[in-house]
């Protein structure tokens, strides 16, 4: 019997100490972390002057009028609904896939002015893997650059600076690729700080 108490008592200590760390120290922990990176943790919520949210720089918007960039094309439920992530889980063989991109293709051309032959940037005509891609690569909005400057009467300089400006770098300077933030780049062309 009295070996039955000692494994008894060394059990309530082994789940009073696991309750103290898993309900206790480990949660103030996280939540000490996520307040030292308040922005990430609450989702990089972009606040206008006015105290208006006009989206997250992590989550990617749909911009159609000519004076914006445009971003990729999203499959997220009816397209860029953050809650709805995904991509359009069709196969490389697929004919409706196909045809949407070729159908993305001429639409791109078009809107850009483009020559009928001209190449266009993957991620310009396919969506990504969540459909709410933040970012569009360099080449896809110095394509863009000139519609944006002419539809907002601006220099194509001005607005290519602007491009750089919100081009986000590869992780650790290696890792991936450039990106430019679209949502952040419009409300710079917005004047929205």
């Amino acid at each position: 019997m009295k070996e039955f108490f000692t494994q008894l008592r060394g059990s309530i200590m082994a789940t009073v100490m696991l309750a103290v760390v898993c309900c206790g120290i480990y949660p103030v922990v996280v939540y000490g972390l996520g307040r030292a990176f308040a922005d990430k943790a609450d989702g990089s919520i972009i606040i206008d002057s006015k105290g208006a949210v006009r989206g997250s720089k992590l989550i990617g918007q749909n911009f159609t009028a000519a004076k914006y960039f445009h971003p990729r094309p999203s499959s997220a439920g009816n397209g860029y609904d953050s809650t709805s992530s995904s991509g359009s889980n069709l196969g490389p063989t697929s004919k409706k896939l196909a045809d949407a991109i070729t159908q993305n293709i001429a639409d791109y051309r078009s809107q850009n002015s483009l020559a009928t032959n001209a190449p266009v940037p993957a991620d310009a005509v396919t969506g990504s893997a969540s459909g709410l891609d933040p970012h569009i690569s360099l080449q896809n909005a110095d394509l863009q650059a000139p519609r944006v400057a002419k539809e907002r009467g601006m220099k194509v300089e001005d607005v290519r600076a602007l491009i750089n400006q919100y081009t986000d770098q590869p992780s650790l300077g290696f890792l991936g690729e450039p990106g430019v933030n679209v949502l952040l780049l419009n409300l710079a062309l917005d004047g929205v700080k």
